[in-house]
């Protein structure tokens, strides 16, 4: 078993999902001209994709567990893949939100099957560092995707964005249904759907780590789904230059994936979460006070990407450990609990952008942020878990 080339081919699966995901928001102002909406409008088919993919997260935990990771991975790809298509041919919000709403709903798959079969192929001594990069790679793709779809769209149309996306989709597709056999089929016919959940969520220690990480969801991944708007409107910039800008953020995701394994080795989890916290903090400090300055918005952006990676790399390590026989349930409910918040955050983001501006939705959530990370600096129990503890918590679910 080649646990870098499983790795690898995870890594490119979650970097064209994310890719495709995060796509929409450095075109949202073109997708909102071409359709005669607000940007605040045609921001229902980002949030459109995040629900579905968050409230499908448990589901393919739970099946993944039941019938096998690689299985569920397979055939959900296969159906992301024709979903993406169907979104080229969009006519209206509508129809567009909807075809958004399939392609989350199987893109929902990938991440919490990707982080059980990490979990299953690597050590706990290993896992973080194969987390980090797993993510990093993930979140390239959410970066890049800034660029490729913003050049795609300069040259073409965001039509041809999801056209060729859904051309990219098929490269892991078939690398994932060729590299099956390699990969350990670890089932467990005995799981069931709501009886790890429920004691996952009953725990003390692993319910508060959900809670916090629906808050980074929401205030995070509301403040990124903007940016391009805003930069749009702030610089007037084509979508070109405006997927080159917010291509730091994925830069910097790789680079907080990697610091963040030797971080939470050095220091512990609960310090490494508070930097990642402080500086997504400080990124949207930056959005609020200095972003007509573009250097340091370029470095907000930066801050923002790194801040994600070095909090939510952490959690998810710790929630690989919350229940050996259902990993897939507790990794899940992560990816859950984020994507899920990311979507409410988008959705109150444009409320707000609905009857103010950006500047005030940006300092919206940077007051969310400082009490976020107040709470987690002031609460033992939501962060300080050893690894001792994590092989204790929900072990027989």
């Amino acid at each position: 078993m080649n646990k870098k080339k499983i790795l690898s081919i995870l890594g490119l699966a979650a970097f064209v999902v994310m890719a495709d995901n995060w796509v929409v928001s450095p075109i949202l102002p073109t997708i909102s001209k071409d359709i005669g909406v607000t940007v605040g409008s045609a921001a229902l088919i980002i949030t459109a994709y995040m629900i579905p993919f968050g409230l499908f997260q448990p589901l393919y935990g739970y099946l993944g567990d039941r019938f096998g990771r690689v299985k569920v991975i397979n055939v959900t790809m296969v159906f992301f893949t024709i979903a993406t298509a169907l979104c080229a041919i969009a006519s209206g919000l509508t129809d567009l939100a909807i075809f958004r709403a399939l392609t989350g709903m199987f893109a929902g798959s990938v991440m919490p099957v990707s982080f059980a079969l990490i979990g299953d192929v690597f050590p706990l001594n290993e896992r973080q560092s194969a987390i980090g990069t797993f993510l990093g790679i993930g979140f390239l793709g959410q970066g890049l995707s800034t660029i490729i779809g913003g050049t795609i769209a300069y040259f073409f149309n965001w039509r041809g964005v999801f056209a060729i996306y859904a051309i990219l989709a098929v490269i892991p597709t078939i690398l994932l249904f060729t590299v099956s056999k390699g990969i350990p089929a670890v089932t467990n016919k005995d799981s069931k759907l709501f009886a790890p959940m429920g004691g996952l969520l009953k725990n003390g220690k692993s319910s508060g780590i959900y809670i916090i990480v629906i808050l980074e969801g929401l205030l995070i991944m509301g403040t990124f789904s903007f940016l391009g708007g805003f930069i749009e409107n702030q610089y007037n910039f084509n979508n070109l230059i405006i997927g080159l800008i917010m291509s730091v953020f994925g830069v910097m995701a790789i680079a907080g994936g990697r610091l963040a394994a030797k971080l939470s080795a050095k220091i512990g989890y609960k310090k490494t979460v508070i930097i990642g916290l402080i500086s997504a903090t400080l990124a949207s400090i930056i959005n609020v006070l200095a972003a007509n300055i573009l250097p340091l918005l370029i470095i907000g952006i930066a801050l923002l990407g790194l801040g994600l990676m070095l909090a939510h790399s952490t959690f998810l390590t710790l929630a690989s450990e919350f229940a050996a026989k259902s990993r897939g349930v507790a990794t899940s409910l992560v990816a859950f609990c984020y994507m899920g918040g990311g979507g409410i955050g988008t959705a109150i983001g444009s409320r707000i952008l609905g009857s103010n501006n950006y500047v005030t939705l940006f300092s919206v959530y940077t007051v969310g942020l400082v009490l976020l990370t107040l709470i987690v600096l002031i609460t033992k129990k939501s962060i300080v878990i050893e690894r001792a503890q994590q092989t204790q918590q929900v072990q027989q679910q």
